[in-house]
C-alpha cells in the first residue's frame, strides 16, 4: 500500500511540512508547458490566495509553510499547502481539480490506493498514458537540443583555437572563421568597437579596453607594400581568446 496520494501513476510527493509537490501534481495532469507551477504563481489570482490563506491564520505558522520551492536534493520541486495545491489543479483544469480533490480526502481518511505496476502492453492501448511518456521524452530531446545549441559555437570557437598558432592578424582570422571577404571581418570588428583608424592615418588600432581584456594585441611586423617592397609598421593581431569570442559571436550573428 503506498503511504502517498497517487494521481494518474504518479506519486504526490510531500516535504516535511505536509506540503504537496506542485510539480508532480503538474506531471499528473500530463499538461503543456504554459500550466507549470511557475506559470501559475505569477497569476494574481494565485499571489491573492496565498496572501489571504496566510493572513487568515497569523498565529499558526501557515506563513512559514504556505509554498516553499526547493532546488536539488531528493525531492525537488514547488512544495504548496494543501488549499493551494487544489486550486493549482483547478487552474489546470476544472475536472483535473476533482479529482486532485478526492485523491487528498482520501490521502487524508487513510484510503489509500496502491502505486499501480507499469504494464507495456496496457500503456499502449491507454491514449492518456502514451502523450504524458511521449511528452515528457519530448521535453528531454528539446532540453538536449538547447544544450547542443549552446555548446556548439563554444565547441567550434575552442577548435579553431586549437589550430590557430598565437596571436592572427585580422584577414588571417576571417579565413580561419570562413569569413569569405576579410572586409566583412573589418566592418565587424570596428563596429563592434574592436578597432579603429586615427584621422589621416591608413592603420588599424585595437581598442585599448580590448587589449587590457586580452582579446588584440600590438605588434611590430614586416609588411608587404603593393609594390612588392616590405615596410616596418605596428599590426592590430587577434589573440586566441579573441578569436573564440569572435567566433561565438559570429555563431551567434548567423543562427540569430
Amino acid at each position: 500500500m503506498n503511504k502517498l496520494p497517487v494521481i494518474a501513476g504518479v506519486e504526490i510527493t510531500t516535504d516535511e511540512q505536509g506540503r504537496f509537490n506542485l510539480n508532480a501534481l503538474h506531471k499528473a495532469s500530463c499538461a503543456e508547458k504554459h500550466k507549470a507551477p511557475n506559470k501559475w504563481l505569477e497569476n494574481k489570482s494565485a499571489q491573492e490566495l496565498i496572501s489571504e490563506l496566510e493572513s487568515q491564520t497569523p498565529n499558526s505558522g501557515l506563513a512559514e509553510k504556505a509554498i516553499n520551492s526547493v532546488k536539488g536534493g531528493s525531492t525537488p520541486g514547488t512544495f504548496a499547502h494543501e488549499l493551494l495545491a487544489v486550486s493549482y489543479a483547478g487552474w489546470i483544469s476544472p475536472a483535473f481539480q476533482l479529482k486532485v480533490n478526492q485523491v487528498f480526502l482520501d490521502y487524508r481518511n487513510g484510503r489509500l490506493q496502491p502505486v499501480p505496476q507499469f504494464d507495456p502492453a496496457a500503456a499502449l492501448s491507454d491514449p492518456a498514458t502514451m502523450r504524458s511518456l511521449l511528452l515528457g521524452y519530448t521535453e528531454k530531446v528539446l532540453a538536449l537540443e538547447d544544450q547542443i545549441k549552446e555548446i556548439k559555437p563554444k565547441a567550434e570557437a575552442l577548435d579553431r583555437i586549437a589550430t590557430s598558432d598565437g596571436s592572427m592578424c585580422i584577414t588571417d582570422v576571417a579565413k580561419l572563421l570562413q569569413i569569405t571577404k576579410p572586409k566583412e571581418l573589418f566592418g565587424i570588428l570596428q563596429q563592434k568597437q574592436w578597432i579603429f583608424r586615427r584621422p589621416g592615418t591608413t592603420c588599424w588600432l585595437g581598442y585599448q579596453d580590448k587589449v587590457q581584456r586580452g582579446l588584440l594585441e600590438h605588434k611590430v611586423t614586416e609588411v608587404s607594400r603593393s609594390d612588392g617592397s616590405n615596410k616596418v609598421a605596428q599590426q592590430v593581431r587577434v589573440t586566441p581568446k579573441g578569436i573564440a569570442l569572435l567566433s561565438q559571436l559570429i555563431n551567434q550573428s548567423a543562427t540569430g
